[in-house]
């Protein structure tokens, strides 16, 4: 199997929905809106990203996604590395595919000087919490995540 990992362009759009409606089902979460994928594609790959993004294929059959952005600390005074998402479909799991995506983005986050990268994981997604685990990631217990629908 011939892997690539590399960054979305414009031309994936539709290719990368399909990945973000198979997060979502995987999640039991709604897909995005139709006015939420035009704003994903806005954001994504319009004249102002707010979100960078990196595909992997195998055989050049796009498989998984990332999603990820810049925060700020201030007690570091450096810019974190946020994964929003990263994602492999099921059936290409298990190939050392979600960890080669994973370490792409830390080779990212290396390269924009970032002092630490962070993520979330729903507490019922024990695969994920396992594959991060194994991958040295530690579990924070001291923060508490809150959230506010604007």
């Amino acid at each position: 199997m011939k892997i690539t990992i590399r960054r979305t362009r414009r031309t994936d759009a539709r290719t990368f929905l399909s990945l973000v409606d198979a997060l979502a089902d995987y999640e039991k979460l709604p897909r995005p809106t139709p006015a939420a994928r035009k704003r994903l594609v806005r954001d994504g790959f319009g004249a102002r990203k707010r979100f960078e993004s990196l595909l992997i294929e195998a055989d050049s059959v796009s498989v998984g996604y990332a999603i990820f952005f810049e925060t700020y600390s201030s007690f570091l005074a450096l810019p974190t590395f946020y994964l929003e998402d990263l994602f492999v479909l099921p059936e290409y799991r298990g190939k050392g595919l979600g960890k080669r995506l994973f370490t792409a983005c830390l080779a990212v986050a290396k390269r924009k000087k970032c002092g630490r990268m962070e993520w979330v994981v729903l507490d019922w997604n024990t695969p994920a919490i396992g594959f991060y685990e194994r991958l040295g990631a530690k579990r924070l217990t001291d923060w508490i995540t809150y959230r506010m629908v604007l």
